[in-house]
């Protein structure tokens, strides 16, 4: 294609009007975005008329394949152990508070027998990111080589890497959908997702679809959606794909920020930990270890027995991460307490979310610092007693003007009263091949 073929204005206007893009558009659109011919004001309003208008399954396809084209593919078949090819699975949610399960899962998934090559993203919107939480780790990096992963999945069975060569289309895209209100679009969610995922190499995939007021897509039909277009995107390219729905209507954990869950989740890697944390890390580890037949090992063991904690120490100090040195907390703190006493009622995933975020640990311009201390921690979950005055929230951040927004996200997400919210099940249903659970 030359670049006389199309032109950035008729092709935001054909979406616009509810048209639908042509292989050769998407093709041209993305390899000009990315080569920087297309402004990012152009690609701001496609993706708009994108998310306001929806894309066919053709052009969800053709628009994943064209950002897997502009980058790299990793091939990792050839890698052994014992003699053996390497298990490689890896998984990925779609976005969700308190969501630090990542951390915790890939040393279980090592600890088990399989290899797991996590290309990781960074915040976006009102959910936090991978990186920026293992960042918080005084040392780590994410910005590994080729060569380097290839190591580390031979020496130890897992790498956690900023995408880099994969999809380089999706990461300028994925940055400007964090800062133009794009970020709840299913075609996008699903492109964005499996863009980076089939690109690196894994012989299969888990995907962690998140449901609820705290999630990208918030209805159930919908997220039923994304799961089953991911998993067709997954298969059509030879990758054994499956989902799990999980309830994201309150947070995940009892923190929210970068340094506070690392934190939790070493907890969860010591044997304890939020049951809630403990019980997606175990299901979607047993999903991945069938996926390549590697479940001899119980997953829940190896948080009893210490190994995972071991395999996660020996992955953080290969990526130059130090855990002796104190994990950052925000230097100013504000606490909410109870106003009465009674039950803790629900608290709305998004709106601790949003909080965190005002707080500094999200990011308001593309390539914007966080603040690795900022967070959100909830000294009660929904149904616990609860006692006049006591703390139910402490909130951290390094800049204290911070405050106001933060509490004024807070206030109306969560509520003391007299009996216990309804509590839904943490996993909702499980989609593979076809839709069908």
């Amino acid at each position: 294609m030359t670049e006389f073929d199309f032109d950035a204005p008729t092709v935001i206007r054909t979406k616009r009007d509810g048209g639908v893009l042509s292989d050769a558009a998407i093709d041209w659109v993305i390899e000009n975005y990315t080569s920087g011919v297309v402004a990012d004001e152009q690609m701001s309003a496609l993706l708009m008329a994108i998310f306001l208008r929806g894309m066919t399954p053709g052009e969800i396809a053709r628009w994943t394949a064209a950002m897997i084209d502009s980058g790299d593919r990793f091939d990792f078949g050839d890698l052994r152990r014992d003699g053996k090819p390497l298990r490689l699975v890896d998984k990925h949610s779609t976005g969700g508070v308190g969501d630090k399960i990542t951390i915790p899962l890939v040393p279980v998934v090592m600890a088990c027998g399989a290899a797991v090559p996590q290309a990781a993203g960074r915040g976006l919107g009102h959910t936090g990111g991978t990186l920026d939480k293992l960042e918080a780790i005084s040392g780590f990096t994410a910005e590994l080589s080729k060569d380097r992963i290839r190591q580390q999945l031979q020496d130890l069975g897992a790498a956690i890497f900023a995408a880099g060569d994969l999809a380089p289309a999706d990461r300028k895209i994925y940055a400007l959908r964090d800062v133009t209100a794009t970020t709840e679009s299913l075609p996008l969610i699903a492109s964005s997702v499996m863009s980076k995922k089939l690109a690196e190499g894994a012989q299969a995939l888990v995907l962690d679809t998140k449901v609820g007021r705290g999630a990208f897509l918030t209805s159930e039909d919908e997220a039923r959606r994304l799961a089953a277009t991911m998993v067709e995107l997954g298969w059509a390219s030879g990758v054994d794909t499956r989902a799990v729905l999980t309830d994201m209507d309150r947070p995940l954990g009892l923190t929210v920020g970068n340094a506070v869950e690392v934190a939790e989740s070493l907890d969860v890697l010591a044997g304890g930990g939020p049951e809630d944390v403990v019980e997606i890390t175990v299901t979607l580890a047993r999903e991945m270890l069938d996926a390549v037949g590697a479940d001899g090992v119980d997953p829940a063991q190896t948080l009893r027995d210490g190994t995972a904690m071991d395999r996660f120490r020996d992955l953080v100090e290969a990526q130059g991460g130090d855990l002796s040195v104190p994990l950052p907390i925000g230097a100013h703190t504000e606490t909410v307490t109870a106003p009465r006493g009674g039950t803790m009622g629900d608290i709305d995933a998004m709106a601790v979310g949003l909080a965190v975020w005002r707080l500094g640990a999200g990011r308001s311009t593309p390539g914007g610092r966080v603040q690795f201390g900022a967070g959100v921690r909830m000294h009660r979950r929904p149904g616990d007693p609860v006692v006049a005055g006591e703390p139910l929230f402490t909130l951290y951040t390094d800049t204290p003007e911070r405050f106001s927004g933060a509490l004024a996200e807070l206030d109306g997400g969560w509520s003391v009263g007299a009996e216990a919210p309804e509590v839904r099940p943490l996993i909702i249903d499980r989609i593979t091949r076809g839709g069908n659970p």
